[in-house]
C-alpha cells in the first residue's frame, strides 16, 4: 500500500486544488492531506486565509480523492514525516529544483520517502481569484 501526502492552504477552493488532489490520488492508495491552519498561513504568508481552517478542512475532507485530512501547523514537511510515515509527498512542479525541495529530497530519502512533482493548473490560483475580487 502506497501512502501519499500533500499539503495546501486550500483557500477559495478551485479546479487547481481539485486537480492536484486527483493527480495525487491516482499515484497512491491512501492520500493524507495536510490543510494549513490559520496560524500557519498567517506566519507563512503574513495574512489569514479568507476561509477559516475548520471550513477549509471540511471541504477538503469531502473530496472523494482524500482519505484523511490533518492540520498542517508548520511548513516543515520533514517534521510531519518524522511523526507519520508516508511513501511519497506530492507537490506542485514549480518547486522542483529549488534549494528547499532539493534538501527535502535528500532528507526524505533517509526515510525511504520520495517527492513527486505534479503539474500546476495554468490560469487559476487563489491569488488570481483574490485579485479579481479586489478588482
Amino acid at each position: 500500500m502506497i501512502i501519499g501526502y500533500t499539503t495546501g492552504v486550500y483557500d477559495m477552493f478551485h479546479i487547481g486544488h481539485l486537480n492536484i488532489l486527483r493527480r495525487a490520488k491516482e499515484r497512491c492508495d491512501y492520500l493524507i492531506v495536510g490543510v494549513s491552519t490559520d496560524e500557519c498561513v498567517e506566519n507563512y504568508k503574513s495574512r489569514r486565509p479568507m476561509i477559516p481552517y475548520e471550513q477549509r478542512a471540511a471541504i477538503v475532507a469531502a473530496i472523494k480523492y482524500v482519505d484523511e485530512v490533518v492540520p498542517q501547523t508548520t511548513m516543515d514537511k520533514l517534521e510531519f514525516l518524522k511523526k507519520r510515515h508516508f511513501d511519497v509527498m506530492f507537490h506542485g512542479d514549480e518547486w522542483k529544483g529549488t534549494e528547499l525541495y532539493n534538501r527535502y529530497e535528500q532528507e526524505f530519502a533517509l526515510y525511504d520517502t520520495r517527492i513527486e512533482y505534479l503539474p500546476h493548473t495554468d490560469g487559476i490560483s487563489s491569488t488570481i481569484i483574490r485579485q479579481k475580487i479586489d478588482g
